[in-house]
């Protein structure tokens, strides 16, 4: 019987991953003028740990990450916001998994499939799972959550796009292939 625990590995990139997440989340974030809503970057580091890690190391980066820079920068968690933060990476790793993103180089074929993923995992989070749950859990108006969500959404998929494809392309590009080392005698 096959267990399914975290590997070493998994666990270093969860730590460092969310101390990254966390860093890039709480320092380099640019207002939108809509409450609580801001471009951030944090989204395609995600995203990256997501493709190279999997659904489950994203997610609890996502969660931990986000769960950390909510306590030190407002004193509480809006835990509708860190779940759809996991919820969003959980997607995304589950859309991308067998499209082996980073075996070879960056092709423009993968490129698309990764922003497909990221997008619906967006849509998906920002649009439907945020919204939900600022009104079923904090009674937050309607009207305010969706235009949170939805811009939250469009800003997601369009900085992922330039930003999560270029750290994918540099991954990739120097990320030591299979069959590329060659033992000296």
């Amino acid at each position: 019987m096959k267990k399914n625990k975290l590997s070493t590995r998994s666990v270093v990139a969860i730590g460092i991953g969310a101390a990254v997440f966390l860093i890039l989340f709480k320092f380099i974030a640019i207002p939108t003028g809509i409450p609580n809503t801001q471009v951030n970057v944090a989204q395609s580091w995600l995203s990256l740990l997501t493709v190279i890690f999997g659904p489950l190391v994203g997610f609890l980066v996502a969660v931990i990450g986000h769960s950390l820079n909510d306590a030190i920068s407002y004193g509480s968690i809006w835990w509708s916001w860190v779940i759809a933060d996991g919820i969003y990476a959980l997607i995304f790793g589950l859309l991308i998994k067998k499209a082996q993103l980073l075996e070879g180089k960056l092709t423009t074929r993968k490129a698309w499939y990764f922003n497909l993923g990221q997008a619906i995992a967006n849509i998906i989070a920002w649009t439907v799972v945020a919204p939900i749950l600022d009104i079923f859990i904090y009674s937050e108006p309607a009207n305010k959550v969706i235009v949170q969500g939805l811009l939250s959404t469009v800003i997601n998929i369009i900085s992922t796009a330039v930003i999560g494809t270029a750290l994918l392309g540099i991954y990739t590009k120097n990320k030591v292939q299979k069959g590329h080392l060659v033992k000296e005698d």
